[in-house]
């Protein structure tokens, strides 16, 4: 993590993982970078592979209107490839794993 900047923290559901974010890093980058793993494929979200809900906390994506509904994001729905965090958070994504 750059020195400076704040450090915050993402946790995942059900497995309790936890990882730090990193500023200007996408949820999805700074996850791999802990070793953890979530899943995704195309990584522009488009594909929808890695759609999880967000529990607490906030992001902001990298593009305009990544490929959710806006009923999706009103119920909470992300794309932690094109999403950065604005601080802690926590995601239900029951598919990820640690490699540690």
């Amino acid at each position: 993590m750059s020195r400076g900047a704040p450090q915050t923290t993402a946790q995942i559901e059900p497995g309790g993982l936890r990882f730090e974010t990193e500023a200007g890093r996408t949820l999805l980058e700074s996850a791999e970078s802990a070793g953890i793993e979530l899943p995704s494929s195309c990584r522009n979200g488009t594909c929808r592979t890695c759609i999880c809900r967000l529990l607490d906390g906030e992001v902001r994506f990298r593009i305009e209107w990544p490929g959710l509904s806006r009923e999706e994001k009103a119920e909470g729905w992300i794309l932690p490839c094109v999403a950065e965090p604005v601080g802690d958070v926590r995601l239900d994504v029951p598919l990820a794993f640690s490699h540690f």
